[in-house]
């Protein structure tokens, strides 16, 4: 049997065998106490899924729908094994929650909290990172489009951005509350700093990234600096500047949650992580951090989609 054919017929096995395992681990005579035979078991299920997500990562359908369709399955089923041994061990060894929750009493929490979350979502995405993140992103932009036409600046700017970009945001953070105060907008400022530096280093480096040829292709067309800015160079810096704003997609929500440790109204992820870890509720701090990596994740999305749209031309998504 060949390894696709071994994959197919593995996966609903392993399948089947995950879900006979996770309702024996919350059996009364297994959480907690569980024996020899049911690591053996688990192990078992490791191998197979291991193979199984191995062929299904070599199948090459000839339909470009189920080709998509096996490229999305292998990482979606990779996760899901990740969350049951997650659950399998957690349940079967009886870890104190207070240690390292299970991914059920997450989800339950999860589902429990939703108006909190919702506001803690509110607080800290829609207001702090969303406006930090434009707000960072168009200066950085709009400063490298001036420090490209004036180069001492961009030659004074450019050693600075690296050195800020050194700066712990823990150091930035404190000084941002006595300045704006405790409501979002230090946080915006934190997410400020922390953005307009990657968007000035990445746009200055695409504007340069134009070639000679290109250049006197313009020059022969008698066109300006403007013009060649608009048709030739910022075209060309595309792919920088979507790096930038994926960068800074992420950087964004870290500093914004790190900032509200530092003082803060009663509301915002990083509050609650904090409050809940003082009260020892792991699962409300694991709960948080699941809604700021799924908040983060549809935002690099959005980021990543819009640029493949944008820069469609680009050999990097040429098949």
């Amino acid at each position: 049997m060949n390894v696709s054919r071994r994959a197919i017929v593995l996966t609903p096995l392993a399948l089947l065998g995950c879900a006979y395992a996770l309702n024996l681990v919350h059996s009364p005579t297994v959480a907690g106490q569980a024996g020899l035979g049911f690591w053996a078991f688990i192990i078992v299920l490791w191998l197979a899924a291991a193979v199984a997500l191995s062929g299904l990562s070599n199948l090459r359908p000839k339909n470009l729908n189920m080709r998509r369709l096996a490229g999305l399955c292998v990482p979606i089923l990779f996760g899901a094994f990740l969350f049951f041994l997650w659950e399998v061990i957690v349940v079967g060894a009886g870890v104190p929650s207070v240690l390292m929750p299970a991914p059920s009493a997450i989800g339950g929490r999860f589902v429990a909290s939703l108006p909190v979350l919702l506001a803690d979502f509110l607080q800290t995405f829609v207001k702090s990172v969303l406006s930090g993140y434009v707000i960072g992103c168009l200066a950085g932009f709009l400063v490298a489009i001036i420090a490209d036409r004036i180069p001492f600046l961009r030659r004074g700017l450019l050693p600075l951005g690296n050195f800020v970009s050194a700066l712990p945001v823990i150091g930035i953070a404190p000084i941002m509350v006595m300045w704006f105060g405790f409501d979002w907008p230090s946080k915006a400022a934190v997410v400020v700093v922390m953005t307009f530096f990657p968007m000035l280093v990445n746009t200055v480096a695409g504007l340069a990234a134009a070639g000679r040829l290109e250049h006197d292709l313009m020059h022969s067309y008698a066109a300006g600096y403007w013009t060649t800015l608009v048709k030739l160079r910022l075209p060309v810096a595309l792919p920088f500047i979507f790096n930038a704003l994926k960068i800074n997609s992420t950087l964004a929500l870290i500093g914004a949650i790190v900032a509200e440790f530092f003082g803060t109204p009663i509301v915002g992820m990083g509050f609650r992580i904090s409050i809940e870890v003082s009260r020892m509720s792991l699962d409300m701090v694991w709960a948080e951090i699941a809604l700021a990596a799924i908040a983060g994740s549809i935002f690099y999305g959005l980021v990543a989609l819009v640029e493949r749209g944008a820069t469609f031309w680009h050999p990097s998504y040429r098949t």
